[in-house]
């Protein structure tokens, strides 16, 4: 006889809707007031710095230095937007923040995946000191590698080419960490030893398991990869003078005897709005990517 079966061998019944478990269990599951008080004033304190760029970019330089600050958006910020727009090409730079970031994050998010899998369930010889190797680079400071970075790109004539841009960026040593945590995590052996069982090769393994369970994780470093490559600034601001991407153009707004704040707000507005569209369409995907495969069945 079991803890699930009582003396007559039949389960135990379910709490009655009204008992006091389930009404403590209802509790427990519904957040206070004081949680969404202070989730709101954290949604706020974030918010604000965008809000106040959006105020800033709607005045006049006059009335951002004379007395005390605006904090409510005033008539000129489409003014202020075609100055930005004027002074710098921010569509063509746009776009080729688009090329670039939407190229790093696929050739990031495939090859960490499939570096990952090999590392978290793969057995072969060196597999320990590669990762170790791997690990290990985390940990150099990225303004160490600029100057050969950049012999090297000179030598293969990828200068003021966005190619310079994308090839360093196309796998890092984050992601394959990353993929190879959650692999390890979301994927049994079991799943891949009876996929060997029944004859299923490497490239089925990877392609009809590994990719759909991962798709989560994989989600997750695709929009921390496009976050860093669009806000990436001093690697394209040397290698790509000559076609700028879109944190380079806004670098080059407002500049003068007094920097105009208003207009480089305002640029730093048109750079910031594809950053917001994808977060607020894939931005459940963080959340639900992390968690996704943390407890085991």
């Amino acid at each position: 006889m079991t803890r699930d079966t009582d003396t007559a061998g039949r389960p135990p019944a379910a709490a009655p809707t009204g008992s006091p478990t389930r009404r403590r269990y209802r509790r427990q599951d519904q957040a206070g007031v004081g949680t969404y008080v202070a989730l709101t004033i954290t949604a706020l304190l974030f918010l604000f710095p965008l809000y106040y760029s959006i105020v800033a970019a709607s005045h006049t330089p006059s009335d951002l230095y004379d007395g005390q600050p605006p904090l409510f958006p005033g008539p000129g910020l489409f003014d202020n937007l075609a100055r930005a727009l004027d002074q710098a090409e921010l569509f063509e730079a746009l776009g080729r923040s688009l090329v670039v970031s939407g190229t790093v994050t696929a050739s990031t998010v495939f090859f960490c995946t499939i570096a990952g899998f090999a590392f978290a369930k793969l057995r072969f010889t060196g597999r320990t000191a590669l990762f170790g190797i791997a690990l290990a680079t985390l940990t150099i400071p990225p303004t160490l590698g600029i100057v050969p970075l950049y012999v090297v790109m000179s030598r293969l004539g990828l200068v003021n080419n966005l190619a310079s841009v994308i090839l360093p960026a196309a796998v890092t040593a984050f992601g394959v960490f990353f993929m190879r945590q959650y692999i390890s995590q979301a994927l049994p052996d079991e799943l891949i030893e009876a996929a060997t069982v029944d004859g299923a090769g490497l490239n089925r393994i990877l392609f009809s398991i590994v990719l759909p369970i991962a798709r989560p994780g994989m989600a997750v470093l695709g929009i921390l990869s496009f976050m860093a490559s669009w806000n990436d600034f001093l690697w394209p601001f040397i290698a790509v003078r000559n076609s700028p991407t879109i944190q380079v153009a806004v670098a080059g707004i407002g500049a003068g005897y007094t920097p105009d704040i208003a207009v480089i707000l305002a640029g730093t507005v048109i750079a910031t709005v594809p950053l917001i569209v994808v977060t607020a369409i894939f931005g459940r995907q963080i959340v639900g990517g992390i968690t996704a495969g943390a407890v085991k069945s």
